[in-house]
């Protein structure tokens, strides 16, 4: 089976989770012996081919005013005019033509499709390949891929998602399969009209395998005495909650600390940590969970987006730290109340501070949810389960595909 990887971003290039499960994905069907192959974007620009651990990656230079994997953001003017050349970047079709001229491939799994658009499926579907579609983010509904503005997340698409999208739904009916990485990405596509012709699956994304997380984690500091510490990780974002976290964790009437692990747009830097004037909260930069985690004792995951899955909550699990999470999203998959964590919902601004008081006042709450956590996403730590899943469905798809060609009648010649 040759199978070709489509997405945005590969390493050394990654942009957030999905990229990062994704190059799991590959190496780890790799080394089961199938054949894979990557083709991303580049800074650079024409079709190049390198090696990233023994896999060949293509890099393709993006046909627009910039490759949007950059640092600095560049102005809202033209941030515009790159997502109206994203709604249909008939340029990228020639990338994708040249790879599978020069592949043997059978199947191509899509992922995040920024910077190339939807027009990649018209040219594979020109090859006569079937496509899988994996769905990490909202960029097919949404050109920034959260339906997230700065007053709070969408209800549905505002008027220049749909303008800029039109057609999208339309053209995801040649899709064969589409992966959810969670079940609420999977109705969330299927309320909006998209991949009707498309059987759907929900595959969990894998976080490391159990053996590669200690086994032990001496789980926190349960003497009311002490500070307790409270952590967040991940992309230093609007809609990943950092204002309302600071803002609510300022008004707690105990002591406590709160470490902020990661990075973001320069902008955002500077305008939260102007915000978190407070002695007790730390930015410590980039931040390993192995490391980090060992440094707190409860995790919160404060998206006020729809988080499409939540990596972090899932590795946060994995080392004993209970979570506090968002109601939103695919976050009420992996936290469960009482469970392995605490749900608080934006909606009801205070809720995120009644769940850090309810675990500071009640240590035996946050040592059975410590003691729970990790069995409670066993299942999520597993990424031979998660590869099992994934090859399975691509050979019941190229099996379907088969079955429909073999049904087809014969063309009769004159």
């Amino acid at each position: 089976m040759n199978i070709l990887f489509l997405n945005s971003l590969y390493s050394p290039n990654i942009g957030g989770g999905a990229e990062i499960v994704l190059q799991r994905t590959v190496e780890g069907l790799q080394q089961r012996g199938l054949n894979v192959t990557v083709l991303t974007t580049g800074a650079e620009p024409g079709l190049h081919q390198d090696m990233v651990k023994g896999v060949k990656v293509y890099r393709a230079g993006v046909l627009n005013t910039y490759w949007h994997f950059t640092e600095q953001r560049p102005n809202a003017l033209a941030r515009l005019g790159w997502h109206l050349r994203d709604r249909y970047n008939a340029g990228m079709r020639a990338f994708v033509r040249q790879v599978l001229a020069q592949e043997s491939v059978d199947l191509v799994v899509c992922h995040n499709l920024s910077g190339w658009s939807v027009a990649v499926w018209d040219e594979i579907t020109k090859a006569g390949l079937p496509i899988v579609q994996v769905l990490h983010d909202l960029y097919l509904m949404c050109p920034g891929g959260s339906m997230f503005k700065k007053s709070g997340s969408c209800n549905g698409p505002c008027t220049l998602c749909k303008t800029l999208r039109q057609g999208h739904a339309e053209r995801s009916a040649q899709i064969d399969a589409v992966v959810g990485v969670s079940q609420f990405m999977v109705d969330k596509f299927r309320d909006a009209q998209f991949f009707r012709n498309a059987t759907t699956e929900v595959i969990y994304n894998s976080s490391p395998k159990v053996d590669e997380v200690p086994l032990v984690y001496p789980q926190g500091r349960l003497v009311h005495s002490e500070p307790l510490r409270f952590g967040y990780l991940g992309t230093l974002s609007e809609h990943k909650g950092l204002r309302w976290l600071i803002e609510q964790f300022k008004r707690l009437p105990f002591n406590a600390t709160l470490q902020i692990a990661g990075r973001g747009q320069p902008d955002f830097e500077r305008e939260i940590k102007q915000l978190a004037d407070s002695e007790n909260i730390h930015f410590v930069g980039h931040q390993s969970p192995e490391s980090f985690y060992r440094q707190i004792d409860v995790a919160i995951v404060p998206s006020v987006w729809s988080e499409p899955f939540g990596l972090v909550a899932v590795e946060a699990c994995a080392h004993s730290v209970p979570v506090i999470a968002s109601n939103r999203g695919g976050l009420p998959e992996i936290i469960r109340e009482g469970v392995n964590g605490l749900l608080c919902d934006s909606e009801e601004p205070d809720s995120l501070a009644l769940a850090m008081l309810r675990m500071a006042r009640q240590p035996e709450l946050r040592r059975k949810l410590a003691s729970q956590a990790r069995a409670s996403v066993a299942h999520l730590l597993d990424q031979e389960l998660m590869l099992d899943r994934y090859q399975q469905l691509f050979a019941q798809v190229l099996l379907n595909r088969s079955a429909h060609h073999a049904n087809q009648p014969a063309v009769q010649s004159l």
